[in-house]
C-alpha cells in the first residue's frame, strides 16, 4: 500500500495517462535515466568530474518524458499530484514484465 492506494492501482492510474506509442518509448527510456542519475549521484564527491554524466542523464531522462507528454497532449501525472513521481518507476517495472 502507498497512501491509501495499492501498488497496481497507483501503477493502472498512470498507465492510463501514458497511451501514446511514443510517450510509452520515452517513458521506457527516460525513467531509468533519472534512477541511473540519482543512484550515481552520491559518487560525485569521490570522483572529479563525475557530476557530468548524472547531471546529463537526469535532464536527458527529464526531456524524454515531456517530448513524450507533448506526443500524448497531456501534462504529467506529478502536475495533479506529487506521489506520481514515486509511481513512474513502478510503471516502468510492471511495463517491462509485460504487466503495464
Amino acid at each position: 500500500m502507498f497512501f491509501g492506494r495499492s501498488w497496481s492501482d497507483w501503477v493502472e492510474r498512470y498507465a492510463t495517462s501514458h497511451q501514446n506509442a511514443v510517450n510509452r518509448f520515452c517513458h521506457t527510456v527516460g525513467i531509468p535515466m533519472i534512477i541511473l542519475s540519482v543512484l550515481l549521484t552520491p559518487a560525485i564527491p569521490f570522483v572529479a568530474g563525475f557530476w557530468k554524466l548524472p547531471v546529463a542523464l537526469f535532464v536527458i531522462g527529464w526531456i524524454f518524458q515531456f517530448v513524450g507528454h507533448a506526443f500524448e497532449g497531456k501534462p504529467p501525472e506529478f502536475f495533479h499530484d506529487w506521489r506520481f513521481l514515486l509511481v513512474g518507476a513502478r510503471w516502468w517495472v510492471a511495463k517491462i514484465r509485460g504487466k503495464a
